[in-house]
């Protein structure tokens, strides 16, 4: 759930046979590329153009399986030595949606087919001219459907924000800048309303791996677009755990940076608004951490963002976590439903981070969590409720907002300014207390959902292990407090329920201190290949 975000920014080689292309065999091209995603990460492929003379491009043959396989660091590799042009990268990922888009409703508003091809040949051409744009050139990719797009219907899940805009947000600035071809949007929820992707003008997102489950949200067009390979990779936005949230339920990775790192906007409202954060999916999280070097760093219209170098991220994973202290939260001792299994493939991941040196030890912060669930009603009703009261003063308008909207901006109109005021410094509190655990730990460990995948024609989860939720948002309570903390938090997957649905756990890490998070990440993925070692079977299919 990102709608803050949503109500701030809305409108204003074959080579399978074993033959060879310029010499090297599928299986070297392969072995090279795997190779060179490790060397990618130390910033190969940030010189751009500076990296001198581009070779001439040999005649590509791969099977568009093999191209939608390959990880966006292989991919990157690929097109840089010219295994594959961009016209090839762009005709195999066009087929892949066709086949399997219809089936799942992950990716939408997509561009003219021939359009797009023209845009790759230019790429290529550029090439050509040795203009590289970076480690994404050529690279087809899909903007989450709460971010601006010049050009590209953009509609925020609702028929009130359906347009065409004419500028493009900061984050798709940087992503043109960087190389990609715009193919379309991911589908989101209204307004980035709940963490279940439906909206009266697309409809909703089918899970990767169940399509008669729900895809999670508010970034669940993007994550399954990811799982099944339809695109490198994704962006995406989170509020309430919207990178988080269906990034577990895809059995992918999803990345909320911390408050700054990325910038927003362009916006009306540049200082109030520190809910909600842009940030990256991928299928691993060496490809995140790319993404990341793309998305991250300061925009002078966006005065909160910080001033790193974003180069910072594509540079190596690697690190000794000997010795490393974590603290599992699990389900803040019972206080927290959670659906059977959840606890169960979330503890036993644990061993995963014991085996490369990490101590980890059961703790909670010296903080009540009822504290902390009336602190977030009271900043999301004022945050997401200022937002749509525009829609919601209007009758008309106001009947097209489905319900968990119009209950939200009901809250804000209870709300003093004292109201705010306390939840602010409640906030504060909080971020003390977690700031106090920091002082014994050096990462956070907790669940990053209370339910597995859902049936798709559900809204939202009525009760968890025969707790009934009384609001919209309370199954995701569990993703909070690294919300509210702002520190940055990444979900991984820890395997699949007897049905075979995923699920994913967080890793919390200090405020700014995203690369360390980045780097435990890497080594647990190292330590448990989920991702990799576990296809959807729509993908085998298709």
């Amino acid at each position: 759930m990102d709608s803050e975000r949503s109500t701030r920014s809305q409108p204003r080689a074959s080579l399978d046979d074993g033959s060879e292309a310029e010499g090297v065999t599928r299986r070297d091209f392969l072995s090279a590329s795997g190779k060179f995603s490790g060397a990618l990460a130390a910033g190969v492929l940030l010189e751009g153009a500076a990296g001198g003379p581009i070779p001439a491009s040999a005649p590509a043959s791969n099977p568009p399986t093999e191209i939608v396989r390959m990880s966006a660091a292989e991919l990157s590799h690929a097109i840089r030595t010219k295994r594959v042009s961009c016209r090839d990268v762009m005709a195999a990922y066009l087929a892949h949606i066709d086949r399997l888009n219809p089936r799942v409703n992950a990716i939408v508003s997509i561009q003219n087919h021939d359009a797009l091809m023209k845009q790759a040949i230019e790429r290529d051409a550029q090439f050509g001219r040795g203009e590289y744009l970076g480690w994404m050139h050529g690279f087809p990719h899909a903007v989450k459907d709460l971010v601006s797009v010049k050009g590209i219907r953009t509609t925020f899940g609702s028929p009130l924000a359906d347009s065409v805009p004419t500028h493009d947000d900061i984050l798709v600035e940087r992503l043109r800048r960087a190389g990609v071809i715009i193919i379309g949007k991911t589908n989101a929820p209204e307004f980035g309303l709940g963490s279940q992707t439906y909206n009266t003008i697309f409809g909703a997102t089918r899970n990767a791996y169940d399509q008669s489950k729900c895809a999670g949200g508010s970034s669940g067009g993007a994550a399954v677009g990811l799982a099944l390979r339809m695109l490198p990779v994704a962006d995406g936005s989170d509020m309430m755990g919207s990178l988080r949230n269906p990034a577990a339920f895809n059995n992918v990775i999803g990345f909320r940076p911390s408050f700054g790192r990325v910038p927003s906007g362009p916006d009306n409202e540049v200082f109030a608004s520190q809910l909600a954060v842009d940030g990256p999916l991928a299928r691993s999280v060496g490809d995140v951490a790319l993404l990341l070097s793309v998305l991250a760093g300061p925009d002078a219209r966006s005065p909160l963002t910080l001033e790193q170098d974003p180069a910072t991220f594509a540079r190596p994973l690697e690190r000794d976590f000997k010795g490393t202290r974590l603290a599992w939260l699990g389900d803040f001792g019972r206080a927290l439903p959670m659906e059977p299994g959840v606890m169960g493939l979330c503890q036993q991941s644990l061993q995963a981070f014991e085996s490369f040196g990490c101590v980890v030890e059961s703790a909670l912060p010296d903080f009540p969590l009822d504290r902390l669930w009336q602190t977030w009603l009271t900043l999301r009703h004022w945050s997401v409720g200022s937002g749509l009261a525009a829609y919601y003063n209007d009758p008309a308008k106001r009947a097209k907002l489905k319900p968990e909207a119009q209950w939200e901006v009901e809250g804000s109109l209870k709300l003093t300014a004292q109201d705010i005021h306390d939840a602010f410094v409640a906030r504060s509190s909080w971020y003390e207390a977690i700031r106090h655990m920091f002082d014994s730990y050096d990462f956070l460990l907790l669940p990053s959902a209370q339910v597995f995948p859902f049936d798709v024609d559900v809204h939202w989860p009525r009760e968890i292990n025969g707790v009934k939720m009384d609001t919209y948002h309370r199954w995701m309570e569990v993703v909070i407090p690294a919300t509210l903390a702002g520190c940055p938090a990444i979900n991984v997957p820890v395997g699949f329920n007897s049905a075979g649905l995923p699920m994913g756990m967080q890793i919390i890490g200090k405020n700014h201190q995203d690369f360390a998070v980045l780097q435990i990440a890497h080594a647990y993925e190292q330590a448990r290949p989920w991702v990799r070692d576990h296809l959807p079977t729509l993908f085998q299919a298709g």
